[in-house]
């Protein structure tokens, strides 16, 4: 796992897990658990873009993006006006890399491990897209200056080659009613940002908290 500042916890639910709590460790047992996938499944994987996957990245403002290094595994969302991730050719992609915490931790494990998952979504749509595939970290001007929003262009992006690009069934998105604003929580709810990382980030003061926050949004979005 990757270092990280070690925050005071307060004690959590003490549940205990059951005595007879089993595991399953191979294929073979987890596949007996459920039904044979139909060939709607297993045969859907594209090795490019299609007309569909195209529209689809073409209307998605927001992507997930999973990566493997090794101190593990990351994911990390990425958002931009629809369009965003780029098609530079059906089997390659680009994804620009807007101004952030600069942890960079996505990035770094592509020097280790080129392995990258992509998950979009179109809000009002339950299916999603999926790709799979490798990415290396791109600074060339002339690449990039297509990404550029409000006359800036990002420092450095994605280029992604797709392997594998498929349709994900909508159940996930149904069950959560992810796009049903009737069920948005109210924010109140939860301390803001700014609050959490006081319990989160050992020896930050609210003065070094709010400067901080201060530069954050100098910077801007863009």
């Amino acid at each position: 796992m990757r270092d990280t500042p070690a925050a005071i916890l307060e004690p959590g639910p003490t549940h205990v897990l059951p005595d007879d709590t089993s595991y399953i460790t191979d294929e073979a047992a987890l596949r007996r658990l459920h039904h044979a996938p139909m060939s709607r499944a297993t045969d859907k994987t594209l090795r490019g873009l299609d007309a569909h996957g195209r529209k689809i990245i073409a209307l998605s403002p927001f992507c997930i993006v999973a990566t493997q290094g090794p101190g593990g595994a990351d994911v990390s969302p990425r958002g931009d006006p629809p369009g965003f991730v780029r098609e530079i050719n059906d089997r390659t992609l680009l994804l620009p890399d807007r101004v952030g915490n600069n942890r960079l931790d996505g990035m770094t494990n592509l020097f280790v491990n080129p392995r990258i998952g992509l998950l979009f979504l179109v809000p009002g749509m339950n299916e999603t897209l999926r790709i799979n595939g490798t990415a290396r970290v791109t600074d060339a001007p002339r690449l990039l200056a297509g990404s550029a929003i409000n006359g800036r262009a990002p420092k450095v992006g994605l280029v992604i080659t797709i392997e594998e690009a498929f349709l994900h069934c909508g159940k996930a998105l149904i069950r959560s009613a992810l796009w049903d604003a009737a069920r948005h929580i109210d924010r109140g709810v939860l301390p803001s940002y700014a609050e959490m990382l006081l319990d989160h980030v050992r020896d930050l003061t609210a003065e070094e908290n709010e400067r901080q926050s201060r530069v954050m949004a100098e910077r801007g979005l863009y």
